[in-house]
Order: C-alpha cells, then structure tokens, then sequence
C-alpha cells in the first residue's frame, strides 16, 4: 500500500543563555562553531521542539509514543525517503507532495514529508539555528524505527531542500549507517565555510549527492544556494548559477534574506527553486540527467569532458546513487546542460563534419570558412534521445550571394552521445548546392 506521510514540527518561545539542553535530543551551544564566529557572528540559541508527529489522513504518529507507528501504515520491508522543505517554506506545499507521488509512481515506498514550518516561517538566522533542533528530531525518529522496530539507517533516504539540506546534515551526523542524503542547493548564508559539524558534509551519509543551481555569491548577486562541495558528488547543472529560463533583475537585488519568500519566490528565487524541480522530473526519468564528471563548468563547455569515462556517466537526481564510482576518496563536480522548462532533461551530442567544396556558409554545427577536407565539431544538448542512428542529412546555407552557384558536400559525419562509446560513421561523395538537402549513409 502505497502512503504519504507528513511530519510536523512546532517550535515555540525564545531560549535564552548559552547552551539549551531538551530530552531526548540533546544540547545546543550558542558558542563557536555555532555563533561568535566571522560566518555566524551572532550567537542565536534554537528554540524549544514543544511536540513532533507525524500524519497520514488522520493518522498521528508521534516519537514519544511509539504505539501510533504501530498503529500506522509504516511497511518496515520497504525504503523510507525523508523530504525536508527549507526557509520560509512548509511540509504541505504542492512539490513535496509531488515528489512523493511520483516516487509512488517508481517504487514502493514510505514517503515522509518533514512539516518544520513553526521553525522555519521566522527571521533567517533563527531559523538557520532551529535547523539544529529539527535535524535532531528526525534522528530521534530514526532511532526509533532502528531500535523499536528493527528498521536499518540504511534504509533511509532524506532530501532536503535549501535550509532542508543542512537539517538531513545534522540528522545523518547523529545516525551512523544512514544509507543516503541529496542536498537540493543547499543554502550557503552561516553555512558556507563553515566547520563540517555545522553543514552538510559527506560524513553525513554513507552517499552525498548535492545539486547546485543558485551558486552565485549571495553578495552581490543574491545566490541563496551555496558553491561549496559538500557531497561525494556535486552536480552543477548549466554551471550552477543561472539556470535557462530564469532572470533576475535589479529589482531581486534589494529585496533582504528574510522577506525574499513571500509572494514573489518563484521570481527572485528561480534559481534556488529549480534544485527540487530537476530532481522531482529525475524520478521519472532515469536516463534523462547523465552528467559529466569535469574541473569547470568552462571545460565541459569546451567539449574537454566528452564522451562519459569509461566508468560511466552519473545520472543528476533520483538515480544518482546508481553510479558505480559515486563514492570515491576525492570529491567530485559534475556538470550537465538542462533545458529552460519542463521537461529538462537533455542529451548530450558531439557531431563532427568533413566538408567537401569551398564557400562561406552557416549551417548548423558551425560558422565560418571552410576548407575541403576540414573538421568542425560541436556538442549539443538535445530534448529527445534519438537513439540508434541511421542516416544524417547535411544542409547548408550561404551568408552572401554568389552567382558561381558553388557546391558543398560532407564527406563525413561522426556522431557519439555523451552517454556512450558508440560512434555513428556517415559518409557520401556527393556535393549539393545551397539550402539542398544531402543525405549520408554509414559508412
């Protein structure tokens, strides 16, 4: 039976002092790394966790009572994936239920919804320290299942979004074995630099895949999302910053942190968003997002990382866990184009063109002059996989009259997808003259 679950969390009342200490949790120290430091100079205690519970229709399961588990719908022979909304944010909005149906839709899964928003709806910084406290609560629960109910850490999957991703952070840094965590562009204000017990880091889990899509510097140009690796494997989908479809302008730079959300989120914070939006189409497709492991965003668009390593091509999303090398000892920056709405997911293309014939022409790999016997090659992100390939067609246009009428062939075309090793060879000895289609065969 499939199942939606939503765990709610209220944080009331202001506490005052240097260290707070709950039951069952645990202490929390306004003290350095925590506060008093150049990141997070103010010193801001979290608040108090009046209840935790968690809720499925009028189901109510609370950690201080484990007889409401046993009473639930909780499948101990199934995954458990946690999501985790961020600043501002609440565990009802439409894209963790989203994420949760289409998980429903690949797997049979518990599907847990953390509703932090008591901590989460209040000025930033308090909220980047209640963070603590949630992060807290949900390795109670764990703990729970683990020691009630027999059920593995390594079972458990938490997502979490933005602030959400520093609260998987902490969770997994107080439960060993916990199998996986995704940072959905983790935040980086009084994260970024910071000491790994403070963010999220790859200790938290035995396999951290991060997704970066607001990476900017937050100073001066309102990057919420944070550059820093803090994973085994860091996708920077369209190099992490600016995503295709989303513009800022003068406008967003002087909205502050703290009133960014309301109303306007979807505007200002498109790049932040779209974080959850990549990884809720992932689910859904799971050949869609194959990204390519490179040193900068420049050199994949260089085509200095094409085609996939000969250990393969790691998917963005859902399946990234699926990747044989994801958790080697040196951490690693993926990188991969998406396209400007949904549906995102790309292919990668390299074609290569041998021309015959002289002339100064615009096609569609190219511009400039050729020469016979030249090359020219580019790489290109497609919308559809057209799978196996079986003839090209070569079309050419000149930018200037020329009443030679000249003709212009291709005397080979290559063809590789990213993914793959296969090369698609094409060839013809004919030339053709402007806007005439000329079709190759294999070779």
């Amino acid at each position: 039976m499939l199942i939606f679950w939503t765990i709610t969390l209220f944080l009331l009342g202001a506490a005052k002092g240097k260290e707070v200490c709950y039951e069952d949790l645990g202490c929390f120290s306004d003290t350095e790394p925590w506060g008093g430091t150049a990141i997070r100079p103010l010193k801001i205690l979290p608040w108090t966790a009046e209840k935790i519970a968690l809720l499925h229709l009028s189901q109510i399961l609370l950690p201080s009572d484990p007889s409401t588990i046993e009473a639930s719908n909780f499948q101990t022979d199934r995954k458990t994936r946690f999501i985790i909304h961020g600043f501002i944010d609440k565990g009802d909005e439409r894209w963790l239920i989203d994420m949760c149906k289409n998980l429903f839709k690949v797997e049979e899964v518990n599907c847990i919804c953390v509703d932090w928003k008591k901590g989460s709806q209040t000025t930033y910084t308090q909220a980047a320290n209640n963070a603590r406290v949630v992060g807290a609560q949900v390795a109670q629960m764990l703990d729970i299942l683990s020691t009630e109910y027999s059920y593995p850490p390594s079972k458990v999957h938490l997502i979490g979004h933005s602030l959400g991703a520093h609260v998987a952070g902490e969770a997994g840094s107080k439960t060993p074995g916990l199998s996986r965590i995704t940072g959905l562009d983790p935040v980086e204000a009084s994260f970024e630099g910071t000491p790994e017990e403070v963010r999220l880091d790859p200790s938290d889990a035995d396999f951290v895949d991060v997704i970066h899509t607001d990476a900017a510097p937050l100073i001066p140009f309102l990057g919420f999302g944070t550059n820093q690796q803090m994973g085994h494997l860091d996708f920077f989908p369209n190099g992490g910053e600016n995503m295709p479809g989303c513009k800022k302008n003068a406008l967003s730079q002087i909205v502050d942190l703290d009133g960014i959300w309301a109303g306007t989120r979807d505007f200002v914070a498109c790049n932040h968003l779209r974080s959850y939006k990549y990884y809720l189409e992932s689910i859904l497709d799971p050949d869609g997002f194959a990204a390519y492991p490179c040193a900068s965003y420049k050199s994949f668009e260089s085509d200095k990382c094409f085609p996939c390593p000969d250990q393969g091509c790691p998917q963005m999303g859902h399946y990234a866990d699926k990747f044989a090398g994801r958790t080697s000892e040196e951490q690693q920056k993926i990188f991969l184009n998406t396209g400007e709405a949904s549906n995102f997911a790309r292919n990668k293309y390299i074609v290569s063109v041998t021309n015959e014939g002289l002339g100064c022409l615009c096609f569609s790999i190219s511009r400039g002059i050729l020469t016979p016997g030249s090359t020219h090659s580019y790489e290109f992100d497609a919308k559809l996989d057209v799978g196996t390939i079986e003839k090209v067609k070569f079309l050419w246009n000149n930018n200037v009259i020329n009443p030679t009428l000249p003709k212009v062939g291709a005397a080979k075309i290559t063809v590789q997808k990213g993914e793959e090793k296969t090369v698609y060879n094409f060839c013809s000895e004919d030339t053709v003259r402007e806007d005439t289609l000329l079709t190759l065969t294999p070779c």
